[in-house]
């Protein structure tokens, strides 16, 4: 709850990307006012940044219940639920109209770089709880401005904070020197000049989620039509039952589809498997790039590098508030056991909502992508159950907020990221831990069936 001299004010969202929006839309329908800010120039600029980028989850399970009812009255038409949409078809029939439906509540051009206690710094205790949030903005081309806020609800995600490609979680030796023949994001190879930066050349592609499964089926189709292209797709661990992800035990088709599909790739030579491979640094040989192991082992030489190891919170302009985050993922204290990747890398999300996403800092949650810090399961669909318990909460329905329902589908993947020293975590045999999942997992007190990492 808030108090008396704060509930005229509005709740600032950070970041009109589908949590984001869909947080609004949860705090319109509880009547409360809601202000997007939002660094890009339209809604779902970071999705807009992979639009080429088919999703593996199905338009029933990425369009938020609240968001529907509010485009409903505009003759919004909901897509085909069974269709899988791009990340630009999500952008530009989903997400803009939410948007322009929420009008003057969303506000682009506009970064966030603070949020505080009005006169308080993160040290002072003094009638904290009391006093409205201050969110330092700096709107394009215009001078830096203060917001007053009742509450914050963070959903600003992790696109704009890629992991490096050095196996210790910093940049490899060399990596930013490196950095014109390095890339962090999936390629559109449906763009001539993007394809001719990779057509007749080789690849390394460092990681092993769906972004890089995405990659590599993407690289081994050009393969086929363009000759001397060749991917050297690097793993810090070994091949086992479980590399491709669930095939055909994945819950979610599209995504087992596409790890049978990275698996192809393997299997035609048009891929070349380098396993136990840790990057330690990058060297220049002439214009190509070596990689260089933590063991001293080295990757023949490559044009190209895509370095697809997932995404980080960004919490720079959070410094001043207090977070309770877990001191490995940067995900909330509470949720973190949850979604814990040494453990959970199979959808077995165990019931979360307000309570687990809440910090030491009263009325402020960070939600969506951001609030799996480094953990990479998450699904639109957690985050749509998220901002429903949230809205509840700030608008004082504690009832509501706690009794969270979802159902999430079965990923079929196991094998946590921790374990990738563990002899059996290549092998896939990980005893009855996380894959002894049901077919549908529930989230919630006696949750009822109902409905993306590498997300959505």
């Amino acid at each position: 709850m808030v108090s008396d001299t704060t509930d005229q004010l509005p709740v600032v969202v950070i970041g009109a990307g589908p949590i984001g929006l869909a947080a609004a839309a949860h705090l319109v329908a509880r009547g409360l006012e809601p202000l997007v800010l939002e660094a890009g120039p339209s809604a779902g600029t970071a999705v807009r940044a992979w639009a080429h980028v088919r999703l593996f989850s199905t338009w029933s399970e990425v369009v938020d219940p609240a968001a529907e009812k509010l485009l409903g009255p505009t003759g919004w038409i909901r897509p085909d639920g069974a269709a899988y949409p791009t990340g630009g078809d999500w952008a530009e029939r989903y997400l803009q109209p939410l948007a322009d439906v929420l009008g003057d509540r969303v506000r682009y051009g506009v970064t966030v770089t603070g949020v505080a206690r009005a006169g308080r710094d993160r040290v002072v205790d003094a009638d904290r709880a009391g006093t409205p949030f201050t969110v330092h903005a700096e709107p394009a081309g215009g001078p830096g401005e203060l917001i007053a806020a009742r509450a914050v609800v963070d959903a600003s995600g992790t696109w704009s904070l890629p992991a490096p490609m050095g196996a210790d979680g910093l940049p490899a030796l060399g990596e930013k020197a490196a950095a014109d023949r390095i890339s962090y994001r999936v390629p559109d190879l449906g763009d001539p000049a993007v394809r001719a930066r990779y057509a007749g050349r080789r690849t390394a592609v460092v990681g092993s989620g769906a972004s890089a499964f995405t990659a590599l089926a993407g690289l081994a189709e050009l393969a086929a039509q363009e000759p001397g292209t060749h991917t050297a797709w690097v793993l810090r661990r070994g091949i086992g039952a479980q590399t491709f992800g669930g095939g055909d035990a994945d819950r979610l088709p599209a995504r087992g589809a596409l790890g049978r599909r990275a698996e192809a790739a393997v299997e035609a030579g048009r891929a070349t498997a380098v396993t136990g491979f840790r990057a330690q640094a990058v060297e220049r040989d002439g214009d190509r790039l070596v990689l260089v192991a933590d063991d001293g082992r080295r990757l023949d030489p490559v044009d190209e590098v895509l370095v697809l190891t997932g995404f980080r919170p960004d919490l720079s302009f959070l410094s001043e508030v207090r977070l309770g985050l877990d001191e490995r993922l940067q995900a909330p204290s509470a949720l973190a056991p949850l979604i814990d990747p040494n453990v959970h890398s199979c959808g077995t999300v165990a019931p979360h909502g307000v309570v687990e996403l809440s910090h030491p800092e009263e009325n402020l949650h960070v939600v969506g992508m951001k609030s799996y810090g480094r953990a990479p399961t998450f699904l639109a669909m957690t985050g749509h159950e998220q901002v429903r318990s949230v809205a509840a909460a700030l608008a004082g329905d504690r009832e509501a907020a706690e009794r969270v329902e979802l159902a999430l589908p079965e990923t079929g993947v196991c094998g946590g990221a921790g374990l990738y020293d563990d002899p059996d975590a290549a092998s896939g045999d990980t005893g009855p831990g996380c894959c002894g999942a049901p077919d549908v997992l529930r989230i919630g007190v006696g949750a009822p069936a109902s409905p993306s990492g590498g997300g959505y």
